[in-house]
C-alpha cells in the first residue's frame, strides 16, 4: 500500500502537507464538490490514480460519464495549459470508473490508499426515506465494502457544518454529542414510504382526489382524470414523506433531514470506520462559487445560497424573515477542496477521528444584514434584464418570522382566489394577460414559500462554527503553494460577493433561462411560413374555432331556418328549462353533453335537416367563421398539408365548410325510415377520443405527428393538441389558456369575419 508523502507512520504531526500520491476513491465525482476535488487532484497531485464510483444511467455507462466530466468548465484551464490531447490521455492513465451506487456498492479495490467520501443528496427536504438511503445508507455501504475490500485507507467523510443541529454558541471540532441512533432511524424511515404508500390508497384519500380530478380535468376524459389522480397521489405521498422528515429532524433537534441524516452518517462513519482504522470528518459550511481555481466564479449550477440571491435580483422577495445580525456562513469550493485533500495528506492514527470546520463564521464573519447589502448593491447596478420586476429591487425591514410569514399566507390566498375567478371569467386578451400576470406571481409566491421555509433556519441560525483545527492545518500549507490554502480571513466579501460570485451566479441563471426558454413569450403561430411537407396534418376543431358557435347555437340556427325566429325563440325556451341538466352534463363529460342535446333531434326527418342546412343554417354559419380560421386553412393546404375539419357533433352541420378541408370527420345519427333517432352512432370524437383516433390517423395515413399541426378552443382539446408537434390554442377557454400559457404554446385570437358563400368556393 503506498501512504501519502509526508503522512502516516512517522510522519511529523506538525509538519508540512505533501503532495498525495496513491489510490484514491472518489465518491460523488460528479457534483460540485466531486467535479473540483478530480481536478485539483489531476492538476496538483500528479502521483495519484482516481476511481470513481459512478452509477450509470439509461444509455450511458458509468465509464461514458466518467468520459464527459474532461469536458467541464471546471477542468478548462487545465485542458488549455497542457492541450486537449495531453488531458485526454492523461484522464484515461490516471481516472478509472466503478460502476456502482451509493444504495449498491460494489466490491472495492483492495489497494486503496485514501477515500474521499463526498457523494450525498443535494436537497434540504427530501423525502424521509431517500434521505436516509442517500446519506446514512449510502455511508454505511462505503464502509462496509471497503471493510470487506481488506484495504485500510484514509478515509476523509465529507459531512456539513449545520450537524450541530438547534443550538447557539460554538459548536466544536469534535465528534457530536446525541443519543440518535442511526440503525434505528434507518429502518424506521425505510419503512415510512410503505406506510404512507399504504395510507394514499385508501378509499377515502382516493375518493377525494377523484374529485378534485374531476372538477379540474373532467372535460379532458376519464384517462386524463386518472392520471390525475395517481400523479395527486404520489405527490401527496412525496409531501407526506417529506413533512415526515422535517418533523423527525426537528422532533430530535435538527433543521432539517438533510441535517439529521448528515449528522447519522458521521456517527455511522464512526461506528464502522473510525474505531479501528484512520477517519477525518469535514464539515464545510455553505458552499459557494470558487475564490480563486480553477478560476474565479466557477460554479456548477446554483448552491445553496443561490435561488435565494436569484429571487431577490427578480423582485421576488420583498421581505425576509432573516435575522439581520445573524452569520451567513459561506465559503469558496475552492477553500473545501484545499481542506479536504490537506486532510487526506494528514491522517490521524487509527481510532482517533479528527473533525475540521471548513467555515467562515467564526473567523472572518459575513453577517446577513452585510450579504443582503452587497447584494442589493450589485442588483441596483446591475438588474437582471428582461424581468418583470427586476427593475425595482426590493428594500427588506427583516420584519421577523411571524409577519413574513402571514404575508406568504395572505398572498398564497389573493393568488387562489384570483386564478378562480381568472377560470370563470371568459377568455380574452385582457383575461390572458392576467392569467400570465397572475401566473407568474404564483410562481413568486411559490418560490417565495419554499424559500422561506427551507432557508429560514440558516440564515437565522446562532451558532458559530469553531475553525481552531482548520485553521491549524492550512497553516501547514507550503508558501510556494498559495492556491491551496483555505485561510477563510482572507476573504474581502464586498470583493467577492460583488466582483466574483454574483456575476458568476447571475450569468449562470441566464444560461439556465435561454436554455429553458424561461421568460420568454411565444411567437405567433404565423411568425414563419409554413414548411412545404406533404406527410403532416393540420387539423381543426369546429365549434370555438373555426366557427365562433356551439351546438346549442347550431341547433337553434337549424329552427330558424327551418321555422323562422318564433321556433328558434320557443326552442331556446325549452333549452333553458333543460339548463341545468345539460350544465351538469358538460362539467361531468363533453361527450355526456353532447349526447344529452343531440337528442333534441329526435323525430327530425333528415331531408328537412338538410334542406335547412342549404338553405339559412350556412349564411348563418359563415356569417359566424372567422376569416383568419379559413386563411390558415388555405395556407395549410397551399403548403401540402392535409387539412382536417373534426367536429363531435353530426357532419351535416358542417358541411357547410366541407370544400374548404381534405376531410370532414364527424358524428352521425340513427335513422328510422328517413327520421332521426337522436343517438349518436358512434361514441362523440371528443377529449381524448379525438387524441386516440388521431394518433390512429396519422398511423395508417403515414402522417408524422411531431411535424403536426392542431388547432383548438377548450381545455377539452387538450389531449390531442397534446400529441402533436406545434399546437395552437385558439380563442382559449380560461383553462386552455392556463395550460398554453404554462406549455409555452402559442395563442391567437380568430374573430368571426362574415365570410360569403363565394368565399368557399375559392382555391
Amino acid at each position: 500500500m503506498t501512504i501519502p508523502r509526508g503522512a502516516g507512520t512517522g510522519a511529523p504531526s506538525d509538519g508540512p502537507v505533501e503532495r498525495l500520491s496513491g489510490h484514491i476513491l472518489l465518491t460523488g465525482g460528479t457534483g460540485f464538490v466531486g467535479q473540483a476535488v478530480l481536478e485539483r487532484l489531476l492538476v496538483s497531485h500528479p502521483d495519484t490514480r482516481i476511481s470513481l464510483l459512478v452509477r450509470g444511467k439509461p444509455g450511458q455507462s458509468a465509464d461514458d460519464r466518467v468520459r464527459k466530466l474532461l469536458a467541464k468548465p471546471v477542468f478548462r484551464p487545465w485542458r488549455e495549459a497542457v492541450g486537449r490531447d495531453e488531458a485526454a490521455r492523461i484522464f484515461g492513465e490516471r481516472v478509472t470508473a466503478i460502476e456502482g451506487s451509493l444504495d449498491a456498492v460494489p466490491a472495492l479495490p483492495g489497494d486503496l490508499d485514501i477515500v474521499l467520501h463526498s457523494a450525498s443528496t443535494v436537497s434540504f427536504d427530501p423525502p424521509i426515506d431517500e434521505a436516509f438511503s442517500t446519506n446514512v445508507g449510502g455511508a454505511a455501504g462505503i464502509y462496509g465494502a471497503l471493510l470487506a475490500s481488506g484495504a485500510d485507507p484514509h478515509v476523509v467523510h465529507v459531512s456539513t457544518c449545520y450537524v450541530g443541529g438547534v443550538r447557539k454558541g460554538v459548536l466544536p471540532e469534535a465528534s457530536l454529542d446525541h443519543d440518535a441512533d442511526w440503525r434505528v432511524e434507518s429502518t424506521a424511515a425505510a419503512a415510512a414510504r410503505q406506510r404512507v404508500e399504504l395510507r394514499s390508497r385508501e378509499p377515502s384519500v382516493l375518493k377525494g382526489l377523484m374529485a378534485h380530478a374531476r372538477a379540474q380535468h373532467g372535460k379532458e376524459g376519464p384517462r386524463a382524470v386518472a392520471k390525475a389522480v395517481e400523479d395527486a397521489r404520489i405527490d401527496l405521498v412525496k409531501r407526506r414523506l417529506v413533512a415526515a422528515g422535517r418533523v423527525r429532524a426537528q422532533s430530535l433537534g435538527w433543521t432539517d433531514v438533510y441535517t439529521l441524516t448528515k449528522a447519522l452518517a458521521e456517527r455511522a462513519a464512526e461506528e464502522l470506520w473510525g474505531a479501528d482504522h484512520r477517519l477525518s470528518v469535514v464539515r464545510p459550511s455553505v458552499i459557494e462559487s470558487a475564490l480563486q481555481h480553477p478560476y474565479p466564479g466557477w460554479i456548477d449550477g446554483f448552491k445553496v445560497a443561490d435561488p435565494l440571491i436569484i429571487a431577490f435580483g427578480r423582485g421576488q422577495l420583498p421581505d425576509f424573515p432573516g435575522v439581520p445580525d445573524s452569520v451567513l456562513d459561506i465559503v469558496p469550493v475552492d477553500f473545501v477542496v484545499n481542506a479536504m485533500l490537506a486532510a487526506a495528506a494528514t491522517p490521524p492514527p487509527a481510532a482517533e477521528p479528527r473533525y475540521l470546520h471548513v467555515a467562515s463564521g467564526a473567523s472572518n464573519p459575513l453577517p446577513f444584514h452585510a450579504m443582503y447589502g452587497h447584494v442589493h448593491d450589485y442588483f441596483t447596478a446591475n438588474p437582471i434584464p428582461d424581468t418583470p420586476g427586476a427593475e425595482r429591487v426590493p428594500t427588506w425591514q427583516f420584519p421577523g418570522d411571524r409577519r413574513v410569514e402571514r404575508a406568504i399566507r395572505r398572498a398564497e390566498v389573493v393568488v387562489g382566489a384570483a386564478n378562480t375567478a381568472l377560470d370563470r371569467l371568459p377568455s380574452s386578451k385582457r383575461t390572458r394577460e392576467w392569467q400570465r400576470t397572475m401566473g407568474r406571481r404564483e410562481r413568486d409566491v411559490g418560490n417565495l414559500r419554499r424559500i422561506s421555509d427551507l432557508y429560514r433556519a440558516y440564515v437565522g441560525t446562532e451558532l458559530i462554527f469553531d475553525d481552531t483545527n482548520a485553521l491549524a492545518l492550512h497553516a501547514r500549507i507550503p508558501a510556494d503553494r498559495p492556491t491551496e490554502g483555505f485561510d477563510v480571513t482572507r476573504i474581502d466579501w464586498l470583493d467577492y460577493m460583488q466582483r466574483v460570485h454574483m456575476p458568476a451566479v447571475t450569468q449562470l441563471m441566464r444560461v439556465f433561462s435561454r436554455s429553458s426558454g424561461r421568460d420568454r413569450t411565444p411567437p405567433p403561430a404565423a411568425a414563419k411560413a409554413l414548411e412545404q411537407r406533404t406527410d403532416v396534418l393540420a387539423v381543426f376543431d369546429l365549434e370555438g374555432t373555426v366557427v365562433e358557435s356551439n351546438i346549442v347555437q347550431q341547433r337553434l340556427w337549424v329552427l330558424r331556418a327551418q321555422g323562422g325566429q318564433a321556433a328558434a325563440v320557443a326552442e331556446a325556451g325549452s333549452i333553458i328549462t333543460r339548463l341545468p341538466a345539460y350544465l351538469a352534463a358538460e362539467r361531468r363529460d363533453r361527450g355526456e353533453f353532447l349526447r344529452s342535446f343531440l337528442r333534441r333531434y329526435s323525430g327530425m326527418p333528415a331531408a328537412r335537416l338538410e334542406s335547412a342546412v342549404r338553405g339559412g343554417y350556412t349564411d348563418v354559419l359563415l356569417e359566424h367563421t372567422s376569416v383568419d380560421a379559413l386563411q390558415r386553412v388555405r395556407e395549410h393546404r397551399a403548403a401540402g398539408h392535409r387539412t382536417v375539419l373534426v367536429t363531435g357533433s353530426i357532419g351535416v352541420l358542417a358541411e357547410p365548410l366541407a370544400s374548404l378541408f381534405d376531410e370532414v370527420v364527424a358524428g352521425t345519427m340513427h335513422e328510422e325510415d328517413g327520421v332521426l333517432t337522436g343517438y349518436l352512432g358512434a361514441p362523440p370524437l371528443v377529449d381524448e377520443a379525438r387524441g386516440a383516433w388521431l394518433a390512429r390517423y396519422a398511423e395508417r395515413g403515414g402522417f408524422d405527428l411531431t411535424g403536426s399541426y392542431a388547432y383548438g378552443d377548450s381545455v377539452a382539446d387538450l389531449p390531442w393538441l397534446s400529441i402533436v408537434g406545434i399546437p395552437t390554442a385558439v380563442n382559449p377557454d380560461a383553462r386552455l389558456a392556463r395550460a398554453a400559457l404554462k406549455r409555452r404554446w402559442p395563442i391567437v385570437d380568430w374573430p368571426r369575419g362574415g365570410v360569403a358563400r363565394g368565399d368557399l368556393l375559392e382555391p
